[in-house]
């Protein structure tokens, strides 16, 4: 137990810091989805190990209500890790030397559940189908890549790549709602290979609750030859294609299904499709609408924030064990993660500059936003765009960014400013190169990656700053 609450029931049973849970009524639970519907029941027998010797503890509480205690990690077993060797896979592209939990591949469907993580479905079993099924888990979320069987083999380097797809279409029988996603390589998946792909999905998996198409990101650190960005031209043929089975999924579904990755609009110079394009933002954690929420949010035209992640590595290091779905920055501004709790102070001087710190991608989104609202803002603000020299390559999204260029950036910026950090680029309070905020060279104001957040820190008023924001944002071309 990393947590108990003072007066709940396992407080005045005696359970404390430091236990740990063995059993509850006599079942060693695998992990957080079994733990959380034993302890939902009236009268628990836990058994607890402390200090090395065992020890039967009995709660009697009401049906449903909470048990009091904060545990550790979502899975309390093994995690299923993955033995696929994709050739994009962006673990095999990390920088030597980061903590060891970063380098863990999972493939674990419970993780999935919990934290929205893709899985191949390549060590999907039979045990696993009864109880996704049994308990409802769902939704899960499912990278699929190419539906061809020697070309999905080929992408995983996995010869089950080829069969596992099989568990896609029991859990769409079984009205498991699934999320789908293809990452995009050029000259590997892409053209006509990605349009067969969307044809097998309207023949084969119809009942996909959605399909997130996403590009390729390449680190510094790959060492797949055949792995590179996309080009503008190749970024434009993708947009185009998904726009148009988008049209053919609205013809035959009655919904669009597929989505591009905001990335691709950014790379390709288009600007986003408007807001109901996206049919309710079901992949925002993927990077599907991001921006039009962030813009919506923004402008004053949704006053309930989507928010998003602690970025790529959330679950693994740092994440509340209850899945990604728990909050990570709290009304009164604190932030909170399985890494703690770290209270967040806000600078009180209205009259000081501002400065934004964010990734590449995120800048692009953010200038034009500021353009907007320039005669709202009563003191200067500014977007400092910090380049990804840790990851390099084209790695440009703000959750990746960490605190050594973090810091690099704001050793050339001037004391007593404002400078407000995206919460997206922490877990438990750490970048993912180990820093913290206190090693920053200059102090930050951490605020939730939201648009209706970076409002309120910059002070803008409360009602409507613009009739519609959509119309009158044209977004950069991404250098």
């Amino acid at each position: 137990m990393v947590a108990v609450a003072p007066g709940s029931p396992a407080d005045e049973a005696g359970v404390e810091i430091g236990d740990v849970l063995i059993s509850i009524n006599g079942e060693q639970p695998r992990d957080v989805i079994r733990y959380q519907l034993l302890v939902d029941g009236p009268e628990l027998e836990l058994e607890l190990d402390r200090g090395g010797l065992t020890r039967s503890v009995e709660v009697a509480k009401a049906e449903g209500h909470p048990l009091g205690i904060e545990i550790q990690a979502a899975v309390f077993d093994q995690v299923r890790t993955c033995d696929n060797h994709c050739g994009f896979c962006f673990i095999y592209q990390l920088p030597p030397g980061m903590r060891r939990s970063l380098y863990l591949k999972d493939d674990d469907y419970r993780l999935s559940f919990l934290y929205g993580n893709f899985t191949t479905l390549t060590r999907f079993t039979e045990a696993d189908f009864e109880r996704v099924v049994t308990e409802g888990l769902s939704p899960l979320y499912v990278s699929i890549h190419a539906t061809d069987r020697d070309k999905r083999t080929e992408m995983l380097r996995n010869r089950r790549g080829a069969t596992s797809l099989r568990w896609l279409a029991a859990l769409l029988d079984a009205g498991i709602e699934v999320h789908g996603q293809i990452v995009v390589c050029p000259g590997v998946n892409d053209g006509a290979v990605l349009e067969d792909t969307l044809v097998t999905v309207l023949d084969a998996y119809p009942a996909l609750a959605s399909l997130a198409v996403v590009p390729l990101g390449v680190s510094d650190h790959s060492n797949e030859p055949d792995m590179r960005p996309h080009t503008t031209a190749e970024a434009a043929a993708v947009v185009d294609l998904v726009a148009e089975w988008q049209s053919i999924y609205a013809d035959v579904l009655g919904r669009r299904l597929v989505f591009a990755a905001d990335e691709y609009y950014l790379l390709a110079g288009r600007p986003f499709p408007p807001s109901e394009t996206y049919e309710g933002f079901a992949m925002h954690e993927d990077g599907i609408g991001m921006a039009r929420t962030f813009e919506l949010e923004f402008a004053g035209l949704s006053d309930t924030p989507v928010g998003t992640t602690a970025g790529f590595f959330a679950w693994v290091d740092g994440a509340p064990a209850e899945g990604y779905r728990a909050p990570r920055v709290d009304a009164e501004g604190v932030l909170t993660g399985g890494g703690g709790i770290q209270p967040v102070t806000l600078r009180p001087s209205a009259k000081a500059p501002v400065a934004i710190l964010t990734g590449l991608y995120g800048a692009r989104v953010l200038e034009p936003l500021l353009r907007q609202v320039a005669d709202d803002l009563t003191v200067e603000v500014r977007v400092v765009e910090v380049e990804n020299r840790f990851f390099g390559g084209n790695i440009g999204v703000t959750g990746l960014m960490v605190g050594a260029d973090v810091a690099r950036h704001l050793a050339d910026q001037p004391a007593g400013h404002r400078y407000l950090l995206p919460d997206v680029c922490l877990s438990g309070g750490r970048f993912l190169d180990g820093t913290t905020v206190d090693d920053l060279p200059l102090p930050v104001e951490i605020v939730a990656t939201d648009g209706l957040s970076l409002r309120r820190a910059l002070g803008l008023p409360t009602t409507e700053i613009v009739d519609t924001i959509e119309s009158a944002v044209t977004l950069e071309v991404a250098r």
